[in-house]
């Protein structure tokens, strides 16, 4: 009796703890990496309220991004929050340079609910590697 009185705290955390990441998941949402041809196909035939989302500098944004991409800094302080006033409803393409960026973000934008979230894998810099197109 005193070995399951000594394991009760023990079992109690780990159920909560399993509990926890249960409740956490959402199965109606899709945040995924990406690869170019399957993005490049959302890109041609997008749904009307696809928002493509830069996350690099407004100075690499500029050198050419994805058409009708809107961008918002990674790196500038109110990152979080400009991601947090994004319509968390509608489907979304994200991505940056190579991954490192938008792999770093994919999880946050989970975090604040977005629903349907897909990641460029290898950022802009595979979807150029592919010759798909960009504007400036």
């Amino acid at each position: 009796m005193r070995s399951i009185r000594s394991l009760f705290p023990v079992l109690l955390a780990v159920t909560l703890a399993l509990s926890a990441c249960g409740g956490a998941t959402d199965t109606d949402s899709t945040l995924e990496l990406t690869s170019v041809g399957d993005v490049a196909d959302i890109v041609e035939s997008p749904p009307d309220d696809l928002v493509i989302l830069d996350i690099r500098t407004p100075e690499e944004f500029a050198a050419g991004h994805l058409a009708g991409a809107i961008n918002i800094d990674y790196y500038a302080a109110d990152f979080e929050a400009r991601l947090g006033e994004l319509d968390t409803n509608v489907p979304y393409v994200m991505y940056c340079n190579s991954g490192n960026r938008s792999g770093n973000t994919l999880p946050l934008m989970d975090a604040i609910g977005f629903e349907e979230v897909y990641e460029l894998d290898g950022g802009i810099q595979a979807w150029l590697s592919a010759g798909e197109p960009v504007e400036q």
